[in-house]
This record gives structure tokens, sequence and C-alpha cells, in this order.
């Protein structure tokens, strides 16, 4: 069966929805997924908010093998066009959201699971771990040698590809904790530390780089406004994953006869965290400023209204975590605000993107019409 066979598009709306079907659309698996775990993490959460958690991560399953699911039809139906992804400037950053999205399911697993399902915890987090590390190494390759990119056409969808290892890394430590003292434990640990900086590297050029485009070309295009969001997700998730590593470190270490590394490496984490949180608390700022500037001009809905959700999330975890290994109420007060901000959001965007799916208004693939404009409505 050809994509040939698939051309009375009014007869088969399903088929063009899979036709048109992008990797943007797994950042409604991130998003969702980030507010399950943020709920989860509440310091005084109750029975009530703990089953509505998990809830959401159950739900966030199912998004996630539907997108799977239709992402995976494209390919087999469609593969020529399918394939012009890879040649797209702004579309293929989107193969970052796939490791992304699916660490939340790793952390859901976590966080609802019990012994019975820690085995199968560590199986997807190395297929995670591989795919992040694919996104991190082949994306960026495409970037310089096959798109067509320009500094001031330039947004934070940059750090897209190299995000995933990060988030990765945070996963790895949530894994290590639960894991009795082993040599496959070992291996998450000291992976996950080189995922970090696999990850967080790139990603402060990236950001020093945007910083500059910013001072000299100014705001992205209004359809490219909440990718301004994006530059906290990396610094937020950076201080997260190191408090998680750095509870996972004395037990770990301990093993290898180096207990005194474990408590070094717990109280790096914990300082490390704090400023990175600051530097979170700046972009936090900064992108808010950004985005009711935007919103006075009026915002079109799109589907990047998704990366309004992950960052915060992020940002809410590292608070919240924050909070628990100091006692600091601060932290704490923040993160559970943050968390009610994230649901808000939440509701919005995905009351939004139900409508505009119903409406199939927001099934576009930019990569079929040869548009390869970076920060146009693709995001």
């Amino acid at each position: 069966m050809t994509a040939s066979t698939f051309t009375l598009n009014d007869r088969h709306p399903l088929i063009e929805i899979v036709r048109q079907f992008t990797p943007n659309w797994f950042t409604v698996t991130m998003g969702t997924g980030i507010l399950a775990l943020a709920i989860e993490r509440l310091p005084q959460r109750g029975a009530l908010l703990h089953a509505l958690a998990e809830s959401l991560w159950l739900l966030n399953v199912l998004l996630f093998a539907a997108c799977a699911l239709m992402y995976a039809a494209r390919w087999l139906l469609f593969t020529a066009e399918a394939r012009r992804v890879f040649a797209h400037g702004t579309m293929s950053l989107f193969f970052g959201a796939v490791p992304m999205g699916f660490a939340t399911i790793v952390n859901g697993l976590l966080a609802f699971g019990d012994e019975r399902t820690l085995g199968f915890a560590q199986i997807l987090w190395w297929i995670d771990s591989a795919m992040a590390a694919g996104c991190a190494v082949a994306i960026p390759y495409l970037m310089f040698t096959r798109h067509d990119h320009r500094l001031d056409t330039m947004t934070a969808l940059w750090l897209m590809p190299v995000v995933a290892c990060v988030v990765s890394a945070a996963s790895g430590g949530l894994l290590v904790a639960k894991l009795p003292p082993s040599a496959a434990a070992d291996r998450v640990f000291w992976l996950s530390y080189g995922l970090w900086a696999m990850s967080m590297l790139p990603a402060f050029g990236i950001q020093a780089v945007l910083f500059l485009r910013m001072a000299l070309h100014k705001l992205p295009v209004r359809d490219a406004a909440a990718t301004c969001w994006l530059s906290l997700g990396p610094v937020a998730t950076a201080g997260f994953a190191l408090l998680t590593l750095g509870d996972a470190a004395p037990m770990t270490l301990a093993v290898q006869e180096a207990p005194q590394l474990g408590e070094a490496a717990r109280s790096f984490g914990l300082i490390a965290a704090a400023l990175l949180w600051g530097a979170s608390l700046w972009w936090f700022a900064l992108a808010t400023l950004i985005t009711l500037g935007y919103l006075r001009q009026g915002l079109p809905f799109n589907l990047g209204w998704w990366a309004f959700t992950f960052p915060i999330g992020n940002f809410a975890l590292c608070s919240l975590a924050l909070g628990a290994h100091t006692g600091a109420a601060f932290f704490s007060t923040c993160g559970t605000a943050l968390v009610v901000l994230l649901a808000a959001i939440w509701l919005v965007v995905a009351t939004r993107t139900l409508h505009g799916a119903w409406r199939r208004q927001l099934f576009v693939a930019p990569c079929l019409a040869g548009r390869n404009e970076e920060g146009q409505a693709t995001v």
C-alpha cells in the first residue's frame, strides 16, 4: 500500500491526520506527565491528590501510546513524506520531545509503581537514555550539515534535542535510589552524570548564543512566543538531576568504598541545585515579562503553548526537592505555587488542544509544505 492510495482526504480524515502527524505532538505528553509528577511531589498531598496524580500519569501513558502509534503509522504509510522531517530545521528539533515525554512515564513508574515494576522501569530507562543520547548527537549533526539556520531566526527550540539527556539523568538518579547496590545500579549512576554533562554543557552554550540573538534581533515572532520558556527547562532540570543523583551517591559510592566521595556528591548536588534554582528564577521572571508583552499584542494558539508546561513543571520539582532537602519553607511554598500555576496552564492548553484536535486544525505538517523557517506556527 502506497501513499498515493490515500489521496481523498475528505473521505479518510483519520488517514489525513496520520499523514500530518508530527513529533511536536509529544510535547502534550511532556506537559501532562510533568503535571502528574509535580502533584505527586507536593509536601502535604493527601489521598485525593495522590489519586489525581496517578490518574494523570495513566492518562499520559495512553497519550504517549497514541502518539507513538500515530507517528509509527505515518512512517509505515507515508514513508517518503515522513522522511522530510529530517530536512526541516524546526520540526526535526522536536524529536527531543519523544524521550522527554517517555521519561515522564519512567518517572511515574518509579513514583506510582512498586518492587514488581522496578525491573521494567530500569529497562525503560535504558531505552529512554538511548533515545535521548541519539537525539543529542543526530539532530545537531543535521543542524550542522542539512538545515538552513540563521541567528536572527534562532529560538530556544535549539535546546530541545540536547535537553532530553538531562531529563534522563534526573530519572537515573530516581532509579538508582530505588535499586539495590549492584553493578547495574553503578552503571546507571555514572552514566546519568555523563548524560547530565552531554546535555548541560551544550545547553549553556546555546543559551549564551540565544542571549546574544535576543539582544541583537529582539523577540521571536508571536507564533514562537512560548519558546521563550524553554530556556527555563534545562536549568531547572539540571538542579533537580543533581539533587536526585546526590541522594543516590552515598549508598552507591559506599559500596565502591568511596563514602567520602558520596557525601561530597550529595553536598555538591545541594549547593549546585540552589545555584541553578537562582538561575531558573531569573529565566522565569524574564519569560514572564516577555509573555506579558506578547499577550498585549494577542497570542495565537498553537501546539507551542505546551512549552509553558514542562519548564514550569521542572522548576516546581527543583523547588519542592530543595524544600525537602533544606527544610526551608520558602522553597516548598514556591514549588507549591508553581504546581498551582502549572495546573491552571495545563487546563487551558489541554482544553484548547482538544478543541483544535477535534476540529483537525492542529494536524499540519509544515515539512510537507516545504516550510523551513524557524519560529513559524510549527511550534
